[in-house]
C-alpha cells in the first residue's frame, strides 16, 4: 500500500509516526536479542529482510495510495517472534522509503498498516493455536502460516480501506471493489509462499523457526 506524503491529513500521519516510534521502543527493550545471537542466525534475519524486500519490490498500482504487493510479515513473526519480527519490518520499509517507493511523512502509517498490524495478529493467532488446538505438525503449519498469512494480509487490506475511506481520498465502492478484492485474493499467494517456507524450515532447519518445537510438534 506505501501511502504517499500528499495523500491524507497531516493529523494522521503525526499521531501515526509518534505511535510508531512508541511501538519501536518497546521492541527494542522487549526483543529477544539472543535468539539472533549466533552468527548463522543473523544472516538467517538478514537474509530473510532481503527477501521480503525483494517481494515488496514486486507491486502494482492503480491510482496514488492503491498499490499492493506481499506482506512477509506472518513468515517474520513465525521465524522470530513479534519484537524482532516489528524491528525486521522496520528496517525494511525504511530501505523501501529511501529509495522512494513510499512517503517519508506516512512511514508511520505504513509500518502501522503493513507491520504492527500483520505482526500482531500473527502473533496473537499462534497465541491461540498454542493454547486452543492440539500440537500438531500440520496444525502449526496450516493455522499459523497459510491461513495466518492469508489473514493478515486481508486485513491490512481492510484497514487501508476503512482509512482512505474516511479520509474521503476515495469512494469505498470504488474501493470495495477496485481495491480490497485484490488483498483477498493476494491472501492466497501469501499464505502458499508462507506456508511452503515454514513447511521447509521446520522439516530441514527448525532452529530458524523460534516458536516452532520439534520436541513438541514432532513428538521427537
Amino acid at each position: 500500500m506505501n501511502f504517499p506524503d500528499s495523500l491524507l491529513p497531516e493529523t494522521l500521519l503525526l499521531a501515526t509516526n509518534a505511535l510508531m516510534l512508541v511501538v519501536l521502543y518497546i521492541s527494542l527493550k522487549k526483543s529477544p536479542w539472543q535468539n539472533i545471537a549466533q552468527p548463522d542466525l543473523q544472516n538467517v534475519f538478514l537474509g530473510t529482510l532481503v527477501c521480503i524486500m525483494l517481494i515488496w519490490s514486486i507491486r502494482a498500482g492503480i491510482k496514488p495510495g492503491l498499490n499492493f504487493h506481499m506482506l512477509g510479515a506472518t513468515l517474520l513473526t513465525l521465524m522470530f517472534g513479534p519484537h524482532l519480527a516489528l524491528i525486521g519490518m522496520f528496517v525494511v520499509l525504511g530501505l523501501v522509503t529511501a529509495f522512494g517507493h513510499a512517503g517519508l511523512y506516512t512511514l508511520g502509517l505504513n509500518f502501522l498498516l503493513m507491520a504492527a498490524l500483520p505482526v500482531l495478529f500473527s502473533h496473537t493467532l499462534f497465541k491461540w493455536v498454542d493454547k486452543k488446538l492440539p500440537n500438531h505438525f500440520f496444525t502449526f503449519v496450516l493455522v499459523n502460516s497459510f491461513f495466518g498469512a492469508a489473514i493478515a494480509i486481508a486485513l491490512c487490506g481492510a484497514a487501508a480501506t476503512l482509512i482512505l475511506t474516511a479520509s474521503g481520498i476515495y469512494q469505498s465502492n470504488y474501493l470495495y471493489s477496485n481495491y480490497l478484492i485484490y488483498y483477498i485474493l493476494m491472501g492466497w499467494s501469501e499464505a502458499f509462499l508462507t506456508g511452503m517456507a515454514v513447511t521447509l524450515m521446520v522439516v530441514y532447519r527448525p532452529s530458524w523457526i523460534c516458536t516452532f518445537d520439534d520436541k513438541r510438534y514432532l513428538n521427537r
